[in-house]
């Protein structure tokens, strides 16, 4: 039987080692190692023995865990926010939970507010607001609304594995051009190609532009943090044929993991240059709320010999601490370490020409089309 990797000693700088009673190993096509209750739960729910099963189920390995993808019923979809280290005030997200299973997501705990873990929950029990489309063009027909640059998967990736049966990011996405509505998105997935058509026209109005994201170029690494997002190699594709199309794409080379895949920052930039990218955006690792527990289950389960120098690095990059929520510093660390990170993106960027915004997308273009059911009215 797979026996659990041996806990860490405890240290300061290091969450809680997990608890013995969690899963012995990661669950193939899963990033979290454990399914920990949120932060408005009643306590652990520790896993027992019950006696049932017997000594022949022990070496038995468990059913793959499925993903299960229920209706969102919210009434509005159109998410505002006031933060001034994000460079939008509106979002859209057409999926709630996410599929991709990244480990280090910030979005994990939104989970709990569902009742959810931001574990394994996380990326098995999904939501689709398969009705984005209609809400959104109700939100844009209102005479009080104002066009603004929106971004499209600011929380979760739009282009997850589901859209490729639900499709709500391209009902949203069809809407938002009838509209000539200006969108910014935000994926890891090549699967933004399935739209390549509709984007290309999109881009010849300025409307659109996609933002990458390459956390490592490394194979078998990009497949532990990120174990159902696109490899490496096709993500880069991706760039290239949306360039080649005439869509504006940058690389976000985010998050940066101190310690991980910190000594890849050159390389990204200068992969994702030569593909086509025409930006750079970054980010330093934020372990915020249930996230810091599950990274560290991770890397004690992924690599363990690195584990403390991670968090000892992370924890430079926010005062000593794990994490700081502080705006202007939460997105990308304070410090001597988190100075040489940005330094090094600077020079990068420049070196590859990525440091200069190549476009804006335009607002003037926004109109609300001809309703024809709302024209039908005048003759009832």
């Amino acid at each position: 039987m797979n026996r659990a990797p041996k806990p860490l000693p405890p240290d300061p700088e290091m969450p809680a080692a997990p608890d013995p009673t969690l899963p012995p190993q990661p669950m193939k096509g899963r990033g979290a190692i454990s399914n920990r209750p949120g932060r408005y739960e009643l306590g652990e729910r520790p896993l027992e023995d019950d006696g049932w099963q017997g000594a022949a189920a022990e070496d038995e390995d468990l059913p793959p865990l499925r993903t299960i993808v229920r209706e969102d019923t919210s009434r509005t979809v159109i998410a505002r926010n006031q933060s001034p280290d994000v460079p939008f005030d509106q979002s859209i997200n057409p999926y709630r939970g996410c599929e991709h299973g990244c480990i280090y997501c910030y979005a994990r705990p939104t989970h709990a507010y569902l009742g959810h873990s931001p574990g394994l929950d996380f990326e098995t029990r999904l939501y689709a607001k398969t009705d984005a489309a209609a809400l959104l063009e109700r939100e844009l027909r209102k005479r009080s609304y104002k066009p603004d640059v929106l971004a499209l998967g600011a929380v979760t990736d739009p282009y997850q594995p589901i859209e490729r049966q639900r499709r709500v990011t391209r009902q949203v996405l069809r809407v938002l051009s009838d509209f000539n509505h200006p969108v910014g998105i935000t994926t890891k997935s090549a699967r933004v190609l399935d739209d390549l058509e509709l984007l290309a026209d999109m881009a010849k109005r300025r409307l659109v532009m996609v933002s990458m994201s390459v956390t490592s170029l490394d194979r078998d690494l990009a497949r532990k943090l990120e174990p159902r997002a696109s490899t490496p190699d096709n993500r880069l594709d991706a760039i290239r044929q949306l360039s080649q199309a005439g869509v504006p794409v940058a690389v976000s080379v985010a998050p940066i993991i101190p310690a991980l895949t910190d000594h890849e920052i050159e390389a990204i930039i200068a992969a994702a240059a030569g593909a086509g990218a025409q930006a750079v955006n970054w980010t330093v690792l934020r372990l915020p709320l249930e996230i810091k527990d599950l990274f560290a289950e991770w890397l004690i389960a992924h690599a363990p010999g690195k584990a403390k120098h991670v968090f000892s690095l992370v924890s430079q990059c926010h005062g000593g601490e794990i994490y700081r929520a502080e705006w202007g510093t939460r997105m990308k660390g304070q410090g001597p370490y988190a100075e040489m990170i940005r330094r090094r993106v600077e020079a990068a960027s420049r070196k590859h020409g990525l440091h200069r915004r190549q476009w804006n997308l335009d607002t003037t273009r926004f109109a609300v089309p001809h309703d024809p059911d709302r024209q039908m009215e005048l003759f009832c």
